[in-house]
């Protein structure tokens, strides 16, 4: 399936749910489609798959470009200090590690001061690989978001800033 196509799909589910016989419910108390934290789902899945084609050459995947990126732009960090950034879970930061380090694009050191943890850094080759790729992500995001105007981009940020700050108050509180 082509992205463009996932994008027609994305925005026709309710037409071709419903030419496949598939109606709502009368009383249903939910729609999909309308609901944000889908919605929200289904953009960041669009552009996650979008942006893959940035750095799908190098053979890795989501998980080891955050993992590539967060080591650009911070340097040595544990796994756990990773994990926090890219809000990644632990198994799936230690899998993208041994992912890159298979390739020698990150190194692992041992943390003296606390031996059950290391110190992940990116190797000379893994510093090119980020030195190649974060200008075209930057482009990226740059085509991306040149469908939002100008006026709405400082509006668009900060709803997604609220949004986020929002959500992690409401996962630390554990309400809902």
């Amino acid at each position: 399936m082509t992205s463009s196509s996932t994008v027609q799909n994305a925005k026709t589910s309710n037409t071709e749910a419903d030419s496949n016989g598939a109606e709502p419910a009368e009383n249903s108390l939910l729609q999909l489609e309308g609901f944000l934290p889908h919605r929200l789902n289904v953009l960041s899945s669009l552009v996650s798959q979008a942006l893959t084609q940035v750095y799908s050459k190098y053979g890795i995947g989501i998980p080891e470009w955050r993992v590539l990126v967060t080591l650009g732009q911070f340097g040595a960090l544990t796994g756990k200090t990773i994990g926090a950034r890219t809000h990644m879970h632990k198994t799936k930061v230690s899998r993208a590690v041994a992912q890159l380090e298979a390739r020698k694009f990150v190194t692992r050191k041992a943390n003296r001061a606390d031996l059950r943890e290391a110190f992940v850094s990116l190797t000379p080759a893994g510093r090119s690989v980020y030195e190649e790729l974060a200008p075209r992500a930057r482009e990226f995001t740059e085509k991306l978001s040149e469908v939002v105007s100008a006026s709405d981009r400082a509006a668009f940020d900060r709803a997604v800033a609220l949004l986020t700050e929002r959500s992690a108050e409401l996962v630390a509180k554990g309400e809902c």
